[in-house]
């Protein structure tokens, strides 16, 4: 045999290099998946007349993401939303962890939520599916998309980011956060603010990693604590713990003792 024919691309390792997204239901490949996303279509700011004529009928296809998202999770049961980097590597330290999350929450009986993608996500979900338990992705369209990750077991893609955000807090009882980047962060600071305004009440975070979390945690004391620019509870508002044994074991203790928690706190919103 030739060495060259080992040259020759497979089918597979051809469809891997093509440009592809998701944009809703609907997958995008070679040219067709560098048109505008869904997102940038809303937000750019164009002319008077453009609105009038194209963002009143867009309301109807973010409601149709709402109804969708509601419909698909409406009895999912007790979940837990799990956050963390896509470009964490199978076999280092943050995805065998993300890995054990999944698997431990399914066997206290939740459900488990990811945005779907890779890394830390695909290890939480694979954790989950594993186990035996419920295995969620809810993914977004993006410039390099991905898809779903193949751990997946009940997945719908977004074209919204509000849309998609809302099912990652409407159908879960916590949050559990490993290293990750702006999109972790985004998320992270978010239900941060829903819990200081009491939008969702009875809703634990936890961090996972202290090498990772703690100076930002030490930032937030640092800074904002001593600038007034938030309240001494508000440093409760999250946990920072190292293993999977105690990342699901801080949102079992959240849910027993954080109901009614009151606020005292001054938001800027």
């Amino acid at each position: 045999m030739s060495n060259h024919q080992h040259e020759i691309p497979l089918p597979s390792e051809i469809a891997a290099r093509m440009p592809s997204r998701h944009k809703g239901s609907v997958e995008l490949r070679r040219s067709q998946a560098n048109i505008p996303q869904a997102d940038q279509y809303l937000l750019d700011t164009r002319d008077k007349a453009d609105f009038t004529h194209t963002d009143p009928w867009r309301v109807l296809r973010i409601q149709s993401e709402f109804v969708e998202g509601f419909g698909t999770l409406a009895e999912l049961g007790p979940a837990v939303s799990v956050f963390g980097s896509a470009r964490t590597r199978p076999g280092t330290k943050h995805y065998d962890i993300a890995e054990q999350i999944g698997r431990r929450l399914v066997e206290k009986n939740f459900a488990v939520i990811t945005g779907g993608g890779p890394g830390s996500m695909e290890a939480a979900n694979k954790g989950a599916s594993e186990a035996g338990g419920l295995s969620v992705g809810l993914g977004i369209e993006l410039p390099f998309e991905q898809g779903l990750n193949d751990w997946v077991d009940l997945g719908i893609n977004f074209r919204y980011f509000f849309a998609r955000k809302t099912m990652f807090v409407k159908y879960a009882q916590g949050f559990i956060v490993l290293p990750g980047g702006l999109g972790t962060m985004d998320e992270l600071f978010e239900a941060m603010v829903l819990v200081q305004t009491q939008k969702v009440t009875s809703f634990p975070i936890v961090l996972v990693g202290s090498a990772f979390w703690g100076p930002l945690i030490e930032w937030v004391r640092g800074t904002l604590l001593e600038e007034g620019m938030i309240a001494e509870v508000d440093l409760d508002l999250v946990r920072v713990v190292d293993t999977a044994e105690d990342a699901v074991d801080g949102i079992l203790e959240g849910l027993l003792h954080s109901r009614g928690r009151p606020s005292e706190s001054i938001v800027d919103v």
